[in-house]
């Protein structure tokens, strides 16, 4: 395997993104958030690349921030980057313009689950397991909160933050964290399948639907119907609608332009 921190992957339309620290579980150093930060950044100004899957290298997922890293600045304004920067890492994920699939093995854990909640989707192997374990040594999840408290219920997310426990794949999935939950050696072929059938979707129309699931959470229910008919208003204007329409109509494939 490379020794670069995040190897990138690209095939039709579908980049995958590879943690690559797997001595450390793939733990979130200052440089490793940056690298995906940059490439993400890169990712976003790309038209080839329609989906992103995000796994990890190794025997697991992510298990947070690299605790070892921080405790040898141990300089206050060095813990406030290193959470700045994870929070500008999670919101580009968030704000990124096409779907993010986290393809999830072993643990996700602290900010590594952070990572889960933020994705779009999640593809999670049976034996995964998922905490936000802050509470057990002195540091509740705070930051992870954000993304936790944003993908599952209130009671489930502080059931996570509060006790600390390591969950299995399958109340993942009763919690709404993960999207499905396969076995070990059908993980890469289920999320492939799941990021294949975005990537031949228009890229234009995916960007637009996901800004505008953003936008529009957060408002009335009559401020949502506005906002989002103005935003179908703008996407009827689009070539693809109007290709995707007309080969609906037409009974045949379309031709995206992704424009």
């Amino acid at each position: 395997m490379s020794d670069a921190l995040l190897i990138r992957e690209d095939s039709d339309g579908v980049c995958q993104l590879t943690l690559n620290r797997p001595g450390a579980y793939n733990s979130l150093s200052m440089e490793l958030m940056e690298a995906l930060i940059a490439t993400l950044d890169d990712i976003a100004e790309d038209i080839s690349v329609r989906v992103v899957v995000l796994q990890g290298g190794g025997r697991g997922f992510c298990s947070g921030h690299d605790l070892k890293q921080m405790l040898g600045e141990g300089e206050e304004a060095y813990y406030q980057c290193t959470f700045d920067t994870c929070s500008a890492l999670m919101q580009r994920i968030v704000n990124l313009p096409i779907p993010v699939i986290a393809q999830v093995h072993g643990v996700a854990t602290a900010a590594g689950c952070q990572l889960v909640a933020s994705c779009d989707l999640a593809v999670a192997s049976e034996k995964s397991r998922f905490a936000t374990p802050g509470v057990n040594i002195g540091l509740f999840c705070s930051t992870p909160m954000v993304a936790l408290s944003r993908a599952v219920s209130k009671k489930h997310a502080m059931e996570m933050l509060l006790l600390g426990d390591m969950i299995g794949a399958e109340r993942a999935w009763e919690m709404g964290l993960v999207n499905w939950v396969v076995e070990e050696e059908q993980l890469q072929q289920k999320v492939l399948e799941v990021a294949g059938k975005i990537a031949a979707s228009s890229r234009k129309a995916i960007s637009i639907g996901k800004q505008a699931y953003a936008r529009q959470i957060d408002k009335t229910l009559s401020e949502a119907y506005t906002e989002c008919s103005q935003v179908m208003t703008g996407n009827m204007m689009t070539h693809d609608a109007g290709e995707g329409i007309d080969a609906f109509i037409n009974k045949r494939k379309p031709d995206w332009q992704h424009r």
